[in-house]
């Protein structure tokens, strides 16, 4: 099933100014997540509305999102550096 990939600004705006070689590596996890959203989440957290989104940690970071069944996006909100 094909998904389109759908980023917050303030996630193109994160990547933008991390180092080169974190980009390619989260856009790499990025373009699997399109293809598989249901693959990826390691665990749900509510937003401020209450919707569930996923989130899946990748690279130290947190990637969250929402996969949108109906329209068939998937939708990253918010990445952030994992707790660890």
């Amino acid at each position: 099933m094909s998904y389109r990939l759908l980023l917050d600004l303030e996630v193109v705006e994160f990547i933008a100014a991390l180092p080169r070689r974190v980009q390619i590596q989260l856009r790499r996890r990025l373009g699997e997540l399109q293809s598989s959203p249901e693959r990826f989440a390691d665990y749900q957290e509510p937003d401020p509305t209450g919707r569930l989104l996923h989130v899946h940690v990748h690279c130290g970071f947190a990637l969250y999102y929402w996969e949108d069944f109906a329209d068939r996006h998937v939708k990253v909100l918010r990445i952030r550096r994992a707790d660890i």
